[in-house]
């Protein structure tokens, strides 16, 4: 089959509702995977971590982006730089994946054979150099000063773009990407009032998921299935308050509105809200799936994010993160520190429930009896918005998909 052919997605191109589901090998072939990994991954912005995790010089967090390990720190002028985790010399891994700071004196050293980098990237040397450790008396073994037509400066790490939105860290590993805001689109006006910048991760969780990337976030955008799998969230996200939110820009985006109040089986308060919050703003939840492989849900008190990696056609590896906005400290206010327990033990309950159906469907979709299922119109426009991204990539179309004309469109307006 030809995944990189217009045809190939027929039946996905049709209007919603009247479309089916991405083809099953989208799910499940490794040859479609190993194409998507090029075409999608490496040809977007991807989030990749937070912009607190690195927030003085030396700091860093290695990353993982389709398939290749990228480092993330901030250099002594404390702009963000960003570099595949590649030594120069003979390609050995600079940094472990759990990482957290670049080495002594914030530099980069390769354990092979010690050439050492600033964090902006710049060849520092080859031994012999400071910090090198050179077995002493042997300097002048090592020294490679006069070394014929090499200059350090062309021997730098090998830059990939980095930019970051709110809380928020994004890599892009083409060659001249366009901007992040470009691929956003209107999603940072719309949660301006938020002030993102300054929310803090409080609690992080890994799950290792035996499903493709895709159906852990088909999951997440839509609603059809709370009262059958959530009925704790069922309890707090009723169907009648729910809202498309959508303008332009490479996300899917819903609302929930009034946020409803927590119940035995928990919910979302717990915590304060931004008191600088006004209208919707202050009684709304808004969840945003980033194209690629991003959840996003910000409510008044707190956030949480789901950050995807594709493993393989059949497994993910997820981050979820709960954040919370500057006015909450649970390190000094016991209240706040039980609200921020309370919702970490409510989204891993909900994420478990999910992760448990989209397993499920992982293991149907590789049945070959199984050739695709058509879209419900009413529930799953965001899983047709998402699905025709991915297709576009695909296909190599540059689309930016467009908006609803209103800000806000009741889903369910028999509800």
């Amino acid at each position: 089959m030809l995944f990189t052919e217009e045809h190939t997605y027929r039946h996905t191109r049709l209007p919603v509702d009247r479309a089916s589901t991405l083809l099953p090998d989208a799910y499940c072939s490794p040859e479609f995977f190993a194409l998507e990994r090029e075409k999608v991954f490496a040809a977007s912005w991807v989030a990749v971590g937070f912009v607190g995790d690195v927030d003085r010089h030396g700091a860093c967090v290695v990353v993982e982006v389709a398939g290749r390990s990228v480092i993330v720190t901030r250099d002594r002028d404390r702009r963000l730089r960003a570099f595949h985790n590649v030594c120069r010399h003979r390609a050995a891994r600079l940094l472990d994946a759990d990482a957290r700071e670049v080495g002594r004196h914030g530099r980069i050293r390769c354990p092979y054979h010690s050439w050492t980098y600033a964090a902006d990237g710049s060849c520092l040397g080859t031994p012999l150099f400071e910090g090198s450790d050179v077995p002493p008396g042997e300097e002048a073994v090592f020294d490679t000063s006069g070394a014929t037509g090499f200059d350090r400066a062309d021997h730098g790490l090998l830059p990939v773009a980095v930019d970051t939105w709110g809380f928020l860290l994004f890599v892009h590993l083409g060659a001249d990407p366009a901007p992040l805001g470009d691929q956003l689109g209107d999603l940072p006006g719309r949660l301006a009032d938020h002030a993102l910048e300054g929310w803090v991760p409080r609690r992080r969780r890994t799950y290792d998921v035996a499903a493709n990337h895709k159906l852990v976030g088909e999951n997440f955008m839509e609603y059809y299935h709370l009262p059958w799998v959530h009925p704790e969230l069922n309890q707090v996200s009723r169907f009648s308050d729910h809202y498309r939110w959508q303008g332009p820009g490479m996300y899917t985006g819903m609302c929930t509105t009034p946020v409803s109040r927590n119940t035995e089986a928990g919910g979302w308060d717990g915590l304060p809200p931004l008191g600088s919050l006004r209208g919707e703003d202050a009684d709304a939840g808004r969840f945003v799936w980033l194209f690629p492989a991003t959840a996003l849900v910000v409510l008044p008190n707190h956030a949480y994010v789901i950050l995807t990696r594709p493993v393989a056609a059949d497994r993910t590896v997820e981050t979820a993160v709960l954040l919370t906005h500057p006015g909450t400290d649970p390190d000094a206010d016991p209240a706040a520190a039980e609200g921020v327990e309370q919702l970490d033990r409510f989204w891993d309950v909900v994420n478990r429930q999910d992760l448990e159906i989209v397993e499920r469907v992982q293991e149907g979709i590789g049945n070959p009896a199984y050739r695709g299922g058509r879209m419900c119109f009413r529930f799953e426009e965001p899983l047709h918005r998402f699905q025709n991204m991915v297709i576009d990539r695909m296909v190599g179309v540059d689309r930016v998909p467009e908006g609803d004309a209103a800000p806000m469109t009741r889903m369910f307006p028999d509800a």
